[in-house]
């Protein structure tokens, strides 16, 4: 089967398009965070710990156990997680217990699955 590429040959700059994309361009900084989160989001091991954090709240030695981790693994996944503002902790006694940081996390977390099932589906389907 042969492989088609979308070239856009056209030489028509369509400047009301251009003119809204500019308009609404977020800042630099404002990209340069979302590209770093996404890159903390990105890893294997930490998306794990979100995913056992989605509306649960764990302690270390809980997460360790789930992902069949050491608790030290978990520790410094958990700190990174921690420094983005993606986990944050409350401490009862000397137990430490985590969870997500507010809703937005859950929802890119959850969406992000969803995108995923459902373009799994599709490809099913075809």
């Amino acid at each position: 089967m042969e492989r088609k590429e979308l070239v856009c040959d056209c030489n028509i700059i369509h400047e009301d398009a251009v003119n809204m994309a500019i308009k609404n361009r977020p800042d630099v900084k404002e990209l340069v965070n979302l590209s770093e989160l996404f890159k903390i989001l990105g890893d294997l091991t930490r998306i794990k710990i979100i995913w056992t954090l989605d509306n649960n709240e764990m302690c270390v030695c809980d997460i360790a156990n789930v992902l069949n981790m050491t608790k030290s693994s978990i520790s410094h996944q958990l700190a990174i997680l921690k420094n983005a503002g993606i986990v944050r902790y409350r401490k009862s006694g000397k137990e430490v217990y985590y969870t997500l940081d507010d809703e937005h996390i859950n929802k890119l977390y959850e969406i992000g699955l969803e995108h995923i099932e459902h373009r799994m589906k599709g490809e099913c389907d075809e």
